[in-house]
C-alpha cells in the first residue's frame, strides 16, 4: 500500500472522486510509492490534488476533477467553461494546472545542486529523476471521451478515466497508465537522503532546525542551503499531519520527536484557533525552554507555555479563588494549588473550555487528577488534546508527580482509542550515547506493551547516527575533577560549540553550587537553576553553559553533557531504581558527547564502567541497541 501524508483516513477531500482516487492508490501502489494529498508544495503554497513520489520512478503531479460531459460547456487548452449548480463558471484547463506546479516543482529542486545531474551526464543540470503531470475524470469513461473532441485540448495519453482507476483495477496497468503520463522517462534510483531533500525543499514545513537544543522545531523560513538537511523522518510528517481534532496520545521514547510534533501542532492551530493555545508540562525548566521556542517562531500571542502549578495559580488569579497559605512546606502548597483548581472547576467558578486546544509535553510526570482537570479545559467544540507520553521517563513517582503506574486514559477523561501512537527511533543521541544508556538501564527498560488505553514502557532504537563513546573519567580529587570538566568546556566551545549547547548535570544541590563556582573563577558565563528563579533565566539570550538537576534536565537536549560526581549515585534513601530511571535521563540529554567523572566507585559506576567496556569491544556497538531487551 502507498503511504499518504495526511493518513488517507485523515485528508481533507473536495470531492467524491478525490476520495475515491485515493483509495485506489493507496491500494494499487507499493508500498514504496509516497502521495501526499492536498498539502502546500514549495514557498508559494500551491495545492496539488496529489504528487506521487517513487524512488524508481520520480514525481508526478495529478488534478482530479469529478467532471461530466454533460457539464461540459466547453474547453480550450487554456479554459473549462463549466455548467454547476451556481451557474456556468469558467476555470482553468486542468492539466495546464498540473503542469504549472510540476515545472514549479522542478525548477524548485533543480536550485539543489545534489538534485542535478552531473556534467557528465547526458542532461547536465537537468533533475535526478524524471517527472510528470496529469489529470484524473472520475466521472467520463475513456470511451466517451474519445466520442468527442476533447482530445485536442485534453492529451489522452496524460488522462486516468472512471473505468481506469475502479476497485477491481490491475494494479500494473493501474500504474502503467501513471506513468505513461511522463514526457521523458529514463533510470532513476533515489536514495533516502535524496528522497530527503525533495521533502526538504517541498514541503518546508517538515524540516527540521539544525541548530543544537531547539527541539527539532522546523525551521519553514527560506534560507541557504544548509550542509546537512535534516527532515522529518516518514512517520514523523505522517503523524504531524495527521493530527486533527479530538484527544491524541503519543507514546515515544527519549529523543523520538514527541516536542518537535508538538510545535508542528502548535503552529498549525495557531493559524487556525480562535481561542489561545494551552502548552503544559511538570518541568519549570522545560517550560521556560518552551516558552521561549514559541516566542522565537511567533506564536507566543497565540500559544501559553506553563509548566502545571504555575498554571493552576495562574487560574486562581485570575478567577479570585483563595489561595493555599504561602508558609506551607512547598509539596503541600503545590498540592493546595491543584486542589483548590479542581475545586474552583467544580463549583463553576473557573470555566471551563477556555482553550482550543491543550498540549500535554511529558505527560508521564502527570497524576491523574491533573489529566482529569486538564480534560475539562478543552474547547467541547474541538476536543483538541494532545498529550505526549514516555513511561521510561518517569522520574517524580512520590514527590509530587504521578502516582500510579497502572491507569488507562479513559479513566481519567481522554479518549484516545483509535488515536494512539508509537514513536520508537531516537534521533537525539548517537549510537554510542544510546548504547551505554540502554545497556545501563536494561531492567529499566524492558519493553512493556499496555492495551491501546494503557501505558505501554518504550524501548528507544537506534536512528543510526554516529559519535565519539561516552567517557567515565575517575579522578583522585575535586581540584582534578573540575579542572578535566573545565578543560571539556573550553576545548568545546574552541571548536565552535556555544556555551548554550553544553550543560553540566547534577545530582545534589552541593554539586550545582560547586559548579558556578569553579565556572565563575575562570570567567565562563553560567545559567544555574540551582533555585526556582534560575530555573526561569535558563534560557536567556546569553551565551552560556547551563547549570541543570537531573531532575530539571528532562525534556531538554545539549551537544555536550557533563556528569560531575557519579560516584555519589545511586543517592543514599533513594530506591535505586528510580536513581536508575534518573541517570538515565540525564545521560539520553546528551546529542553528541556525554562526559561522566567520580571519584569513589559506586554501584553505579562500576556498572557503566563495564557495559562501556562490553560495547567498545564489538564490533558495531549498533548491535547493542538493535537487540532486544
Amino acid at each position: 500500500m502507498a503511504r499518504f501524508f495526511p493518513a488517507r483516513s485523515q485528508c481533507q477531500f473536495d470531492t467524491p472522486g478525490e476520495r475515491r482516487f485515493a483509495e485506489r492508490l493507496e491500494k494499487l501502489l507499493e508500498d514504496d510509492y509516497l502521495c501526499w494529498s492536498n498539502v502546500p508544495v514549495g514557498p508559494k503554497a500551491r495545492y496539488p490534488d496529489f504528487v506521487v513520489l517513487h524512488p524508481r520512478r520520480g514525481i508526478l503531479v495529478l488534478e482530479v476533477k469529478d467532471w461530466k460531459l454533460a457539464t461540459l460547456e466547453s474547453v480550450t487548452h487554456g479554459k473549462v467553461r463549466l455548467h454547476t449548480q451556481d451557474g456556468l463558471k469558467t476555470v482553468a484547463n486542468p492539466l495546464l494546472q498540473a503542469r504549472s506546479y510540476t515545472l514549479e516543482v522542478d525548477l524548485l529542486l533543480k536550485k539543489d545542486p545534489l538534485l542535478r545531474q552531473s556534467a557528465s551526464s547526458p542532461h547536465p543540470g537537468q533533475l535526478i529523476m524524471p517527472w510528470g503531470w496529469g489529470v484524473v475524470l472520475t466521472g467520463i469513461t475513456r470511451r466517451q471521451f474519445e466520442q468527442t473532441d476533447l482530445a485536442d485540448v485534453l492529451d489522452p495519453q496524460r488522462v486516468l478515466f472512471q473505468d481506469e482507476m475502479t476497485e477491481s483495477a490491475d494494479p500494473e496497468a493501474f500504474q502503467q497508465r501513471l506513468w505513461d503520463m511522463f514526457p521523458h522517462v529514463f533510470p532513476c534510483a533515489l536514495s533516502l537522503p535524496q528522497i530527503d531533500r525533495v521533502r526538504y525543499h517541498l514541503y518546508p514545513e517538515v524540516r527540521v532546525n539544525s541548530q543544537p537544543g531547539q527541539f527539532g522545531l522546523f525551521d519553514a523560513a527560506e534560507a541557504p542551503l544548509p550542509s546537512l538537511i535534516k527532515v522529518m523522518d516518514l512517520q514523523q510528517e505522517q503523524l504531524a499531519r495527521s493530527l486533527g481534532d479530538g484527544h491524541r496520545v503519543i507514546h515515544g521514547a527519549a529523543g523520538s520527536g514527541k516536542t518537535m510534533i508538538l510545535g508542528y501542532r502548535c503552529a498549525h492551530l495557531a493559524k487556525v484557533s480562535v481561542k489561545p493555545i494551552l502548552v503544559l508540562c511538570y518541568n519549570k525548566s522545560l517550560a521556560g525552554r518552551l516558552r521561549q521556542v514559541i516566542e522565537q517562531k511567533g506564536l507566543g500571542e497565540r500559544v501559553v507555555v506553563q509548566n502545571f502549578h504555575a498554571w493552576c495559580a495562574e487560574m486562581l488569579t485570575a478567577y479570585q479563588v483563595d489561595k493555599p497559605d504561602q508558609r506551607l512546606p512547598v509539596a503541600a502548597k503545590m498540592e493546595q494549588y491543584v486542589l483548590r483548581t479542581i475545586d474552583g472547576v467544580e463549583r463553576g467558578q473557573i470555566p471551563r473550555g477556555q482553550y482550543s486546544a491543550v498540549l500535554i509535553d511529558e505527560g508521564h510526570d502527570f497524576a491523574p487528577e491533573w489529566f482529569k482537570l486538564v480534560v475539562q479545559m478543552v474547547d467541547p467544540s474541538t476536543q483538541s488534546l494532545l498529550v505526549l507520553y514516555d513511561d521510561a521517563q518517569a522520574i517524580y513517582r512520590g514527590k509530587g508527580g504521578r502516582k500510579a503506574l497502572d491507569f488507562s486514559f479513559a479513566s481519567v477523561g481522554i479518549q484516545a482509542q483509535g488515536r494512539t501512537t508509537i514513536l520508537k527511533l531516537n534521533y537525539r543521541n548517537t549510537v554510542e550515547i544510546l548504547a551505554v544508556a540502554r545497556a545501563f538501564a536494561t531492567e529499566l527498560l524492558t519493553s512493556r506493551d499496555a492495551s491501546e488505553d494503557g501505558v505501554p514502557l518504550i524501548a528507544p532504537e537506534s536512528a543510526g547516527r554516529r559519535g565519539p563513546f561516552p567517557e567515565l573519567i575517575q579522578c583522585g580529587s575535586d581540584r582534578e575533577e573540575w579542572d578535566l570538566l573545565i578543560a571539556r568546556i573550553r576545548d568545546e566551545h574552541a571548536a565552535g560549540r556555544p556555551l548554550s549547547d553544553m550543560a553540566i548535570l547534577y545530582r545534589s544541590t552541593r554539586q550545582a553550587y560547586q559548579a558556578e563556582y569553579e565556572l565563575k573563577k575562570v570567567a565562563i558565563p553560567y545559567r544555574s537553576g540551582a533555585s526556582t528563579k534560575g530555573r526561569g533565566q535558563l534560557y536567556d539570550e546569553e551565551d552560556s553553559v547551563k547549570i541543570v538537576s537531573m531532575h530539571s534536565s528532562k525534556g531538554l537536549e545539549f551537544g555536550l553533557v557533563l556528569i560531575p560526581g557519579l560516584g555519589e549515585m545511586p543517592k543514599q534513601g533513594e530506591p535505586e531504581a528510580d536513581e536508575a530511571r534518573l541517570l538515565y535521563v540525564a545521560m539520553t540529554r546528551a546529542i553528541d558527547r556525554l562526559v561522566m567523572t567520580y571519584q569513589a566507585c559506586s554501584e553505579f559506576t562500576l556498572k557503566i564502567k563495564e557495559k562501556i567496556t562490553l560495547i567498545t569491544n564489538q564490533e558495531d556497538p549498533k548491535e547493542k541497541i538493535t537487540q532486544p531487551f
